[in-house]
């Protein structure tokens, strides 16, 4: 049996179709696109091409605005980015070349474009990177000050989902936890699960999320969109003054609790933060409020902050605060409760499995040590040599004039595209390695076709999932399509590195050499795994002996002597000294209440808070082009979700056409009815390829980019993460003739 894999699931192959693996209990609908989208021709870039304007020397003049296209060899386009980084590397040094990945192109372990591309530019001299991720940029930034660990090493400690549907009799998911973003799983999944927990809790499941889909069978706790800190912060107030917080655990696990109480209590100068204080803030009853903190208090609470929660603005207040939450219920260390982070929003999170560190392919050294929070990329771009304030650091941004992009969207998963697309054109030349026509693409001056996983073969090794999988091709590749590893040794051997960067081995070797080091490690854990020609043709094998059970933080608070946490005052920190002396008003030394940039707490007349959460359809913009995604849409747009009253105040028709607009941009969407989304909320997912045009003199998305409309802008000077989920728009219906997709159709093309 043949197999192959993604990071929404494994599959069977079957005649060239694909079957979900038989053990998955709820398969992905993202991938009943993804067939479909590998062999859209429509989309799929078929041959190197060079943009006309960058060939006559318009210096990026013309990248956005849908220039043609030559086509070109492969040996042409391989010379040309091989001149390029040459070029730029001499005049300029290796810090004006940036390299961006964001590493969600394949689960396969071998073809990581992100590590691909970074093992080539670490030997051919260095660039400047990303550090930290979309998803959650301000919980990577800000827990390991309160926790003293990365927040991936958080991540992998979290309590098992055994232990919470056992002993978790009060599960309080700010955010939500729902089966749409667990689809995924860094690395690939085989098992989506997520739902199954979420069915299997013994307890009362509190959702508290301005959508009720976010968690459909739990209680919905309706809160206005962006003030959860507000609400976390009521309730621990009111576990303070009725005396239901657990004095022992603060004194003895904590630090900085004074000030925090302090500031809870109005003591500061600042009004309490009680549930009268918090009420109008977060559109919530005050008795609803304190009962809330009541029946925590009464419970076994397992308190759970989505990642969704952070991507606004001040987004590492509802991470401290939940924290601060759970340490007042004392309740941290103990089976089933205490305080999560990102459960739902990967498939993997709470799995009780063994965490392996599978083996990876090497990337070296970057000899450039030079990068910025991977959210300010438009402000780099637009502002070389302007500083900004990160992590306590004044840093100076580099002038970029060379951008090698591979397995990413940018003009996906960046805020105010229009914004971005002038930053777009201050480099002198952007190379870009993609599988399809993406905005991004169309926005190169050198595209090169990669192929998809569907195209490759590869292993998948996960280190939270039990099943590893030899992925082989399901078709051939499209067009003249390449995998990232064949562009860059081609690439490479122009500047004399092919050698250094393949390592003298082929593909085949690389792979075998990958298993080798797996099978070692999993011997050292006590499994045995097969020989590479075995695995291969068994397509699927699935480790015995993997089950292992979790509680966060378990070991500190047994023993907080022997384990200290690696915080500055190795505890848990309520009040952070280190932050504090930063001296952000952005972000102060404790969980604080913070008025976000916009609100509809004082939005114009008419504003909603639209919510762009990820896709059911899609993974990101993956297969955005693919049969599921496209059945979705609305006269070719993206679906927004109204409430009808909403709705029918505006004059809007359920099926209908509407313009979402604000003052950084608009685009066009189709329109659903909602009767579970806040009335003051319009919900627009993310994914849809942006597609940029001239609509009555105004530059717009036509497409349903939530991104068109969104704020580029750090959460706060400590973490500048991207606040995706702080943004006011307006609605209204459109009745005129809807523009022609550029989408949907490849390129113009031209001769030399």
């Amino acid at each position: 049996m043949k197999y192959t894999a993604a990071h929404w699931g494994a599959y069977e192959v079957h005649d060239n179709a694909l079957k979900p693996v038989a053990d998955d209990p709820a398969p992905s609908r993202i991938g009943k696109g993804w067939l479909s989208a590998s062999r859209n021709l429509d989309s799929r870039i078929l041959k190197p091409a060079i943009r006309k304007g960058w060939l006559e020397g318009d210096g990026g003049a013309k990248r956005c605005d849908d220039d043609a296209f030559v086509e070109v060899s492969w040996d042409e386009a391989a010379a040309r980015v091989a001149e390029e980084l040459t070029r730029i590397s001499k005049t300029h040094g290796n810090s004006a070349i940036y390299g961006g990945s964001y590493g969600w192109a394949s689960a396969g372990r071998f073809h990581h474009a992100q590590s691909q591309l970074k093992r080539f530019l670490n030997l051919a001299g260095g660039f400047v990177r990303a550090r930290e991720t979309y998803s959650h940029a301000a919980g990577e930034v800000l827990i390991p000050h309160i926790l003293g660990m990365l927040q991936g090493q958080f991540q992998d400690q979290m309590t098992s989902w055994a232990h919470i549907n056992e002993h978790c009799t009060m599960l309080v998911a700010f955010g939500g936890i729902s089966g749409r973003p667990a689809q995924v799983a860094s690395s690939g999944t085989a098992r989506h699960q997520t739902e199954q927990w979420l069915s299997q809790m013994k307890g009362r499941m509190v959702n508290v999320s301005p959508q009720k889909s976010d968690m459909p069978n739990a209680e919905w706790f309706s809160i206005r969109p962006g003030t959860d800190a507000a609400l976390m912060l009521a309730l621990c107030h009111t576990l303070l003054v009725e005396g239901l917080h657990d004095e022992a655990f603060l004194q003895k696990y904590t630090s900085g609790w004074p000030k925090l109480r302090a500031y809870l209590l109005g003591e500061t100068g600042e009004e309490a933060k009680s549930a009268d204080w918090a009420a109008p803030i977060c559109d919530v009853a005050p008795e609803a409020i304190r009962q809330l903190a009541r029946d925590m208090a009464a419970s076994r609470t397992m308190i759970n902050v989505a990642w969704g929660v952070q991507r606004t603005d001040h987004g590492e207040q509802p991470i401290w605060a939940g924290l601060a939450l759970a340490c007042m219920l004392g309740q941290i260390g103990q089976k089933g409760t205490g305080y999560g982070f990102g459960y739902g929003c990967v498939a993997s999170i709470g799995r009780s499995t063994k965490n392996m560190a599978w083996p990876s392919i090497p990337q070296g050294t970057n000899p450039i040590d030079e990068f910025i929070p991977v959210a300010r990329i438009t402000d780099m771009l637009l502002h070389p040599g302007e500083s900004y304030q990160y992590d306590g650091i004044v840093r100076t941004y580099p002038d970029i004039r060379m951008v090698l992009w591979s397995g990413g969207n940018p003009f996906h998963h960046h805020q105010d595209l229009l914004r971005l697309e002038k930053g777009w054109q201050k480099p002198e030349t952007v190379v870009v390695f993609e599988q399809g026509w993406t905005a991004t693409a169309r926005r190169a001056d050198i595209v090169l076709p990669a192929t998809t996983p569907l195209e490759r073969t590869d292993i998948m090794l996960s280190k939270t999932e039990p099943s590893l999988i030899s992925m082989s091709p399901v078709h051939e590749p499209v067009g003249e399509a390449r995998d990232d590893h064949e562009i860059l040794r081609l690439i490479a051997g122009k500047m004399g590195l092919e050698e250094a960067f393949t390592q003298g081995r082929s593909q085949e070797e690389w792979l075998r050499w990958l298993w080798e080091g797996s099978r070692t490690l999993a011997q050292e854990q006590g499994m045995e795994l097969p020989e590479f020609d075995q695995f291969k043709q068994q397509g699927h094998v699935r480790l015995e002996g993997d089950e292992e059970t979790r509680i966060a933080l378990a070991d500190y608070i047994a023993d907080p002597e022997k384990h200290p946490l690696g915080s500055e005052s190795g505890k848990i920190t309520l009040f952070n000294e280190t932050i504090a002396s930063f001296g952000l008003d952005d972000c102060p030394g404790h969980p604080a209440w913070l008025m976000p940039v916009e609100s509809t707490l004082n939005a114009p007349q008419g504003g909603l808070h639209m919510i762009s959460a990820q896709s059911d359809t899609r993974l990101h913009s993956q297969n955005d082009q693919g049969s599921e995604s496209l059945q979705s849409k609305i006269e070719g747009r993206e679906v927004c979700r109204l409430h009808p009253d909403t709705a029918a105040e505006r004059g809007i028709k359920a099926g209908s056409i509407v313009r979402l607009h604000n003052a950084r941009g608009a685009t066009f969407a189709g329109v659903h009815f909602d009767p579970d989304l806040r009335r003051d909320c319009i919900a627009l997912q993310t994914g849809a390829w942006f597609d940029a045009a001239e609509v009555e003199g105004a530059r717009m998305d036509i497409h349903g980019n939530p991104n068109a409309l969104t704020i580029d802008k750090g959460t706060s000077r400590l973490a500048q993460g991207n606040i995706g989920h702080t943004a006011i728009v307006f609605v209204e219906p459109w009745e005129k003739p809807l523009p022609l997709l550029s989408v949907s159709r490849q390129p113009e093309f031209q001769s030399r």
